[in-house]
């Protein structure tokens, strides 16, 4: 049977077909991919990629333009080189990113420091009356309005403010107390 039949019968969904163009052609789909890629795994991939699109799309094989063999190793050697050129780019993004992130410099005195003042700020608005906590929760932490912080809480607005005002001055007593400098420490 010519390799144009066997398309022909793989369009007719002859599983068998495919068997035979497989054996026929799969070791230089392979081989090519292999040399592309230089990569065992992804070369199978290919390799299966190329037969799978050859079993759905069996009518994009032109005779005129060429044998089996040619149409598929073209096709192995478009996807191969389009993981290459992925694989680059996702290679060159990691490493722009790093390199980012290692200009932005990792200041462990830094992190201590916030993670302190965190913990700090965190006790300080543990110890708050339940309805100035829970007021500043809202507002601060959960990114709500005044307005939206009262009609949550079924209060008016004005008894919102005052106790979010009255909330944050406790707050800058007891970090005060705490001896707490908001500023970063100059070293």
């Amino acid at each position: 049977m010519s390799d144009q039949a066997l398309v022909v019968a793989i369009g007719r969904w002859r599983e068998e077909a495919l068997a035979e163009a497989y054996r026929r052609h799969a070791g230089a789909v392979f081989s090519l991919a292999r040399r592309v890629l230089a990569d065992l795994v992804s070369a199978e991939e290919v390799l299966q990629e190329v037969f799978l699109r050859l079993w759905n799309q069996p009518e994009k094989f032109d005779p005129e333009r060429g044998s089996l063999r040619s149409y598929l190793l073209a096709q192995a050697h478009g996807r191969a080189v389009d993981l290459l050129r992925s694989e680059g780019s996702r290679r060159r993004r990691e490493e722009r990113e790093a390199r980012q992130t290692a200009e932005a410099g990792y200041d462990l005195e830094r992190e201590v420091w916030d993670l302190t003042l965190a913990s700090r700020v965190k006790e300080a608005v543990a110890v708050l009356p339940h309805d100035e906590r829970r007021a500043i929760e809202l507002a601060y932490f959960g990114g709500h309005t005044y307005r939206e912080v009262a009609t949550l809480l079924g209060q008016p607005e004005g008894t919102v403010k005052s106790r979010i005002r009255a909330g944050l001055k406790r707050l800058r007593s007891a970090l005060t107390a705490a001896d707490l400098d908001l500023a970063w420490p100059q070293v």
